[in-house]
């Protein structure tokens, strides 16, 4: 991991791109939805909310995981990227126990054997009372 770091910073000589697409969370609150440094990309954590909303889909942790997944989604495609770009997630689940139904919905967004590395723990206090929270780091 540490070479693929080195390496896409390596090319961090210019300056970093803040975007913001508002295709899921509204410009203006205070962070960016996507971070460009030269060939690294560096998502905001996102939770289950319905676009353009701050309210959380209903139905579960499945249901949230749903949504998150769905709303990186959307953000990377927003700012021209996709799925596949992503090398790094960070989950963070207000219930540990509920792992397992998180990883049962998130492998379906990816293509067996090109799993993201990852992260899990558990969090209390997850923004506007959200079961999981996902930050990913990506590549070009």
């Amino acid at each position: 991991m540490a070479t693929v770091l080195v390496s896409g910073m390596a090319n961090a000589d210019s300056d970093p791109e803040f975007l913001n697409s508002g295709a899921v969370l509204p410009t203006n609150l205070p962070f960016s939805e996507v971070v460009v440094v030269g060939d690294m990309l560096f998502l905001s954590g996102q939770i289950g909310n319905m676009p353009g909303t701050l309210t959380l889909a209903e139905g579960g942790v499945e249901a949230e995981t749903r949504q998150v997944m769905e709303n990186i989604k959307t953000s990377l495609e927003a700012n021209g990227f996709a799925m596949t770009n992503l090398v790094k997630c960070t989950v963070m689940l207000a219930d540990i126990k509920e792992w397992g139904a998180f990883n049962d919905v998130y492998k379906t967004y990816f293509e067996a054997g090109r799993f993201p590395a990852r992260a899990a723990f558990g969090a209390n206090g997850l923004a506007v009372g959200a079961k999981v929270e996902v930050d990913c780091v990506g590549a070009k």
